[in-house]
């Protein structure tokens, strides 16, 4: 029975985890950037939420989409506040802008982990869910927003792999993270494709971030856990591989559910640390990177 639960409850996290994943690969793949502050956005977006329907009385469906519209407006700020700033500055050398970039997002989703503190306190929050009530599955009560949360995550995924392989702008994104040199000879914006690349990074953040809200609840000190989360899933697929972040993400969600349930869940992201710390050792490139 505990098998079953942990492989229907780390199917859901492990779609949250590959939502999250699908932005962070994103960004890197196009403007080589690695964001530390991946969890904060995600926190504001789940307390964005709960604020606008628990302590404002928006309704659920209201607080969820003014969630995810904070964490698309959170990310546009880190970038024009935070990333941007840094790789046009004359004053950083060249070779020390990647530092820099993720100091000052470290820097920056602490910020915002201590802003969410101060205005909202510590005390986990749950959003309120879109779907109620239970499915039993082989036995196993399992909420239906735990399978609604997984069914959009995928949903979104479909449409961001649709949006990149069918359509114009999709294909000057991939391009970009191929060629960033060659998309500027061909007279696009490569400022213009950071901004948009940033926008799509923050929607997916902020519905991931929403969604986890639903499903295990946030506080200030998920910020953590979730920035390592995603980047141990980003390392372990392959620094700019997509396909490699979906395969790691349901590893890393798979064992820290196992973790959870077998051991503690204040261990849950031990594991995956550990395997991180393996991967770099072992296999530096993850397991279908290109970098």
């Amino acid at each position: 029975m505990i098998a079953l639960q942990i492989l229907v409850d780390g199917f859901a996290i492990s779609a949250l985890y590959a939502l999250g994943a699908m932005g962070f690969t994103l960004i890197f793949g196009v403007s080589g950037v690695l964001n530390l502050s991946h969890g904060a956005l995600m926190v504001m977006a789940a307390v964005a939420a709960w604020a606008a329907s628990a302590e404002y009385g928006m309704g659920p469906y209201a607080g969820a989409a003014l969630g995810a519209l904070c964490g698309l407006a959170a990310a546009l700020v880190t970038y024009f506040a935070v990333v941007a700033p840094i790789e046009r500055s004359r004053a950083i050398p060249g070779s020390e802008k990647e530092i820099f970039v993720l100091t000052g997002t470290l820097l920056w989703g602490i910020m915002i982990q201590q802003l969410v503190a101060y205005f909202f306190t510590d005390n986990p929050k749950t959003v309120r869910p879109l779907i109620e009530g239970v499915i039993e599955i082989a036995g196993v009560r399992t909420p239906k927003n735990q399978l609604f949360t997984a069914a959009v995550c995928w949903a979104v995924i479909a449409l961001l792999w649709l949006f990149v392989n069918r359509t114009r702008a999709g294909k000057v994104l991939l391009a970009a993270s191929m060629n960033p040199r060659g998309v500027t000879l061909l007279g696009h914006d490569l400022g213009r494709v950071h901004v948009a690349v940033w926008a799509i990074y923050g929607g997916l953040a902020g519905i991931a971030g929403v969604l986890l809200g639903m499903f295990l609840g946030v506080s200030s000190y998920s910020v953590g856990p979730l920035t390592a989360s995603a980047f141990s899933i980003v390392v372990l697929g392959g620094l700019g591989s997509v396909t490699g972040s979906l395969i790691a993400a349901y590893v890393v969600g798979y064992l820290e559910t196992a973790t959870a349930y077998l051991i503690s869940p204040a261990y849950r992201v031990i594991p995956a640390l550990l395997l991180l710390v393996a991967v770099m050792y072992l296999r530096p490139q993850g397991l279908l990177g290109r970098r």
